[in-house]
């Protein structure tokens, strides 16, 4: 070889060794590069691909009654999925499915058919299938098939008090009532598991970083026995009156635990959480909590509140006359009557009869502040705080009241209220005068852990002296016993109650309907009450007397026996009278040629000069003791207060003075019409209630 020739030799030579050199440094710097520089970043990429973290949903906690039988619970059920690029025949693959799982074969197959194309690793086909589909799965062998465990919520007692329950979505999120009120602590604190897979998407390996904790168990304080005859009652009643909804709470005055809250809507499928949620307004409203979302004019039975303020903030007692009018007063050019002519009642009798007149002449010697004052006092216009959803009703500040005001509030309109409030205000006359909050959860406890310690009951407020609350509870027996509320008359036990009837307005129509919100609050015993009842039936056509004392009278004495109280009365068969009860509807009117109240300019007259306007439109002056209180002037004998002894007393001191007594019962008199100190009419009769 020749030394030119050589030299190309060597050129070439050097010349590839110079690109083998690049060639080795390049890739030197690649794999520091990936080895050294990015190997954090690759690292994490390599196990975003190959490795997966799924959130492992824990058991939701159960919930149960107070006698621990269980109302909505958790339990193991399995679904079914699968990875559609493993699935060599699709249309068959969807047709078995289909067959086998109740699924639209056309459906499923586009789902397949759109996870393969894009390449997913992973599809539903169905969740929570039942124990029937998986067996019937299993038995065909499918390789490509996988069934995972999850959580089903089950509903034991079907529609049982399901408003107040609630229910959950499709991931156990709730979605109403306690269920999703608590849905934080019931739902728990999910877990982590791994799962590797291969590059074509097998899983290699699957493992829990995290377990799972339960959710906590829920015990209410609702009694299942309680709230099965409070659901009957209640649909019963709205399906017998053609009413178009209806509310009931059941409530322990002493401690604030509601013992049942019911819900019915007319028309509407019955809500049962376990079923699917049916579309639609009535199906929508079926699942509302009425009792604590639907506020409504209370009518007469707010007459409670007002006679409550009279006794603590005027000279008013039981036994005091109130003027009537005859059945009419014209209060700021409103005219308002009354649905019997009563010209003199004394205060007890102005709520066992429900007279409109005599609760307004008694709103009037109130005054608007302190009325309003004791309506904040009893806890109206605000939320109770128990359960989600509620509504806090209307109750107007005094600035913004009308003239007529007075009158409309002290008989129960003008205000709105929900049924829930009307039992906590109950259960301040029947505890002593103590307002004390709602509460639905007894108590809390995680499974396998200690039962978690409670939180102290808020301290409750006073809403009325004990003496007055005692009062009150008396007149409302003499409404059970000798007023409105006739039908609530319990075998076995002492009851007490007020009806009310408030007229439904027609805002389109402006104009009052011949629909009412019939109500009756109430209690048993009297002595030592130990449940309140409040029952609200929206769009009835007769008076709360009528529809929902009754509703009181079947579910007080189930919750009474449910309960084991003690009975007060011997078992004696109820006495059967033909007296008509009087009915405590307010109707008022706006008379011929006066402007109507939406019209009148506000005024801020005051309580005395309210009162000396409606007199000076009856004819009369206010005297210095004040425009209500009228003496008796009728020349006959005074009623002496028989309460508390027994016939035999009563006899000889009736005797004594000439009385024609009319008894009724045995035992010791308890209630007596007329009043103590009430005039006698020639002919009059006294009426005593006896009991033991």
């Amino acid at each position: 070889m020749d030394a030119r020739a050589e030299s190309q030799a060597v050129s070439r030579l050097r010349f590839l060794a110079r690109v083998f050199f690049f060639w080795g440094a390049v890739l030197l710097a690649r794999l520091i590069d990936l080895q050294i520089i990015e190997h954090e970043e690759l690292a994490r990429m390599a196990l975003d691909q190959q490795q997966n973290d799924s959130r492992i949903l824990g058991p939701r906690g159960a919930i149960l009654d107070r006698n621990g039988q269980y109302l909505a619970r958790s339990l193991p059920v399995e679904s079914v999925c699968l990875d559609p690029r493993k699935v060599h025949n699709l249309g068959m693959a969807a047709d078995l499915l289909a067959r086998v799982l109740s699924l639209d074969s056309d459906t499923l197959l586009r789902r397949l058919v759109a996870a393969a194309e894009g390449g997913r690793g992973f599809l539903w086909v169905k969740r929570r299938i039942s124990p029937e589909e998986a067996q019937a799965l299993r038995a065909y062998k499918l390789d490509w098939v996988e069934f995972r465990t999850e959580t089903k919520r089950y509903y034991p007692k079907g529609s049982l008090g399901a408003p107040l329950i609630g229910s959950v979505d499709y991931e156990e999120k709730g979605n109403g009532g306690v269920e999703l009120g608590w849905d934080k602590e019931l739902r728990g604190k999910a877990g982590v598991a791994r799962t590797t897979a291969d590059v074509r998407g097998g899983v290699i390996d699957r493992r829990v970083f995290s377990e799972p904790e339960p959710g906590k168990d829920l015990t209410l304080t609702i009694d299942e026995r309680v709230q099965f005859a409070a659901d009957r009652a209640l649909r019963n009643a709205v399906r017998e009156n053609h009413c178009r909804t209806g509310s009931l709470v059941v409530m322990d005055p002493r401690t604030g635990d509601i013992l049942a809250m019911s819900s019915v809507v007319a028309g509407a499928p019955v809500f049962d959480p376990n079923k699917p949620p049916e579309r639609g307004e009535p199906a929508q409203m079926a699942r509302l909590n009425l009792a604590v979302s639907a506020p409504f004019e209370p009518g007469s039975v707010f007459k409670v509140i007002t006679v409550s303020a009279a006794l603590e903030t005027t000279n008013l007692t039981p036994e005091t006359i109130i003027p009537c009018g005859n059945g009419r007063i014209t209060l700021f050019r409103r005219v308002i009557h009354d649905h019997d002519p009563y010209s003199l009642l004394s205060v007890a009798d102005v709520l066992a009869k429900s007279s409109n007149i005599g609760a307004i002449q008694i709103g009037l010697r109130v005054g608007n502040e302190r009325l309003y004052d004791y309506i904040k006092r009893f806890g109206f216009g605000r939320k109770t705080g128990v359960l989600p959803g509620e509504s806090p009703g209307i109750v107007r500040p005094t600035s913004r009241w009308i003239p007529s005001s007075i009158g409309s509030i002290a008989m129960g309109h003008e205000v709105t209220v929900t049924t829930l409030q009307l039992a906590q205000a109950c259960s301040a006359i029947a505890n002593g005068g103590v307002l004390v909050r709602p509460r639905v959860v007894l108590k809390r406890q995680r499974p396998g852990f200690p039962r978690e310690a409670q939180a102290p009951l808020e301290a409750p407020g006073r809403a009325v002296r004990p003496e007055t609350a005692i009062q009150m509870r008396q007149m409302m027996e003499r409404v059970v016993l000798a007023g409105t509320g006739k039908k609530a008359l319990l075998e076995g036990y002492t009851s007490g109650g007020k009806t009310g009837s408030a007229q439904i307005y027609d805002f389109a129509a402006r104009v009052y309907t011949h629909k009412y919100n019939a109500s009756f609050m109430g209690f048993a015993p009297v002595n030592n009450p130990a449940v309140v009842v409040v029952v609200t039936l929206n769009g009835a056509s007769k008076y709360g007397g009528a529809v929902a004392a009754p509703v009181f009278h079947e579910v007080a004495a189930a919750a009474l026996r449910f309960l084991d109280v003690p009975k007060d009365l011997p078992d004696r068969e109820l006495p059967e009278t033909d007296e008509k009860p009087a009915s405590d509807l307010a109707i008022a009117e706006i008379s011929a040629g006066a402007p109507r109240e939406e019209e009148e300019a506000p005024a801020t007259l005051n309580a005395p000069a309210a009162a000396a306007a409606l007199l000076e439109a009856r004819g009369s002056a206010p005297t210095e003791a004040g425009p209500l209180l009228i003496p008796a002037t009728y020349n006959g004998p005074k009623v002496p207060n028989f309460q508390g002894k027994t016939k035999r007393l009563v006899i000889e001191e009736s005797a004594a003075l000439g009385l024609l007594v009319e008894f009724r019962g045995d035992g010791i008199a308890r209630v007596q019409e007329p009043p103590p100190g009430m005039v006698l009419r020639p002919g009059e009769r006294v009426r005593i209630q006896f009991a033991r």
